[in-house]
């Protein structure tokens, strides 16, 4: 189904277990724990939210896009457009800001990537590549092969991962199978539960796939090849996986840890785990320098972990300074855009956080941006040009269980 530009919301008519992040034991069906379910605050954590604004943002609701059968499940942000992944497998591509041509109206497929492949769960850009996560345990690569074609751009899908070529080197080996479940084996190259969450290295040469199943794998971009997997990351499902500027990987998953991982002698090992959080963490984000990293769980904060030493020989070490508080429930998304933190709740709400220059500043929540009318489930931002040395504009996209995408213009400026 197509979208359509609307302002009225339409009820969701998922399930509830359609609507919850995946929690999962020893890979079952059943969810022990949701994304939906918001739990205490944790007390025990100073808020940094606390200080005076030294920055105001004008914001606006430029335009909704509206599905009428599923919800958006995944964003993903170019130098000139919107894409955007669906809960019933679609992927349509957008023009990057308003206004949205009349022509991709319902009923009108030519936006549209792909469909039937299994819910989107997450979307990043590589180039003239899109990837894709789903929830039948694949990874896809979508191409443009066309772009003056008068119906839009066409793409293709040039790979499906695991390749071929890594599902057959890996055919006849024992030693390539490891146990997903009890009495039940599959090579290591190969997701068994919905992939969650992607990242891609700093430099683009590596992919980062995170799954329900528990496990990450590293993927070589230039051929996709499968170079590693760490099975049994964690005790539970992974929800979301991050990569720093200097390679460390973060996994946040629903048995409410956050773990570190470094690269050594090409393999990926455990450097730090971090507790904080009483509950499941749904979401990560870093920021540009790699410094500071985001967590949200269901405990309505955003944590707000530092790095306090990375030696050569020493662990890496990150220190939970404080929480971001505001949101009445579950943290669902987190996105980072310069001095800017997003992000969305399952209180159908988004907040905009600036970080000080000074550690003794604290955030400032800058806006509380209103209009869903049930849970935001992914975000996406886009910063434009500076209008001077303070002031900037951006573009905030958001994705919610009623069915929509809202596109939102910030201005912010110092006061």
């Amino acid at each position: 189904m197509g979208f359509l530009l609307c302002s009225c919301p339409l009820p969701c008519n998922k399930t509830r277990s359609e609507c919850e992040t995946k929690s999962t034991h020893h890979q079952s069906e059943s969810s022990t724990s949701s994304s939906l379910l918001s739990q205490p605050s944790l007390p025990l954590v100073p808020s940094l939210s606390f200080q005076p604004q030294s920055s105001s943002v004008d914001h606006q609701c430029l335009a909704t896009l509206k599905d009428k059968s599923s919800y958006v499940s995944s964003l993903a942000v170019s130098d000139k457009l919107l894409y955007t992944g669906s809960s019933n497998s679609e992927i349509r591509v957008w023009p990057r800001e308003p206004p949205f041509s009349p022509e991709y109206s319902t009923g009108d497929d030519r936006n549209v990537v792909s469909t039937g492949n299994g819910g989107v769960k997450s979307l990043v850009i590589l180039g003239d590549k899109l990837i894709s996560a789903h929830q039948d345990h694949k990874i896809r690569v979508w191409k443009i092969i066309d772009e003056s074609s008068r119906r839009g751009q066409k793409y293709k899908c040039v790979a499906t991962l695991p390749t071929m070529n890594d599902r057959f080197k890996n055919l006849f080996s024992s030693k390539s199978y490891v146990e997903v479940r009890r009495h039940k084996k599959c090579t290591w190259v190969h997701h068994v539960d919905a992939v969650s969450s992607l990242a891609l290295s700093q430099d683009g040469s590596l992919l980062y796939s995170a799954s329900w199943d528990r496990s990450f794998k590293i993927w070589r971009t230039s051929d996709f090849k499968c170079l590693d997997s760490i099975e049994k990351a964690h005790d539970d499902a992974i929800n979301a996986i991050v990569v720093s500027k200097d390679g460390f990987v973060y996994t946040g998953s629903a048995d409410k840890k956050i773990k570190v991982w470094d690269k050594k002698d090409k393999k990926h090992s455990l450097a730090a785990t971090l507790t904080k959080h009483l509950s499941a963490v749904n979401a990560l984000a870093i920021s540009e320098d790699g410094k500071v990293l985001y967590s949200g769980a269901c405990d309505r904060s955003v944590l707000v972990w530092e790095r306090l030493s990375n030696g050569d020989d020493e662990e890496l070490h990150m220190s939970v300074v404080g929480a971001l508080r505001g949101h009445t429930k579950a943290i669902m998304c987190l996105a980072v855009a310069s001095d800017l933190v997003l992000s969305g709740s399952a209180d159908k709400s988004l907040r905009v956080w600036k970080r000080g220059l000074m550690e003794k500043e604290g955030y400032s929540c800058l806006a509380v941006l209103e209009g869903h009318t049930k849970p935001v489930k992914c975000l996406a931002v886009s910063v434009s040009e500076s209008d001077s040395n303070s002031d900037y504009s951006c573009m905030v996209y958001s994705g919610s269980l009623d069915l929509s995408v809202k596109v939102w213009n910030l201005r912010v400026s110092s006061i």
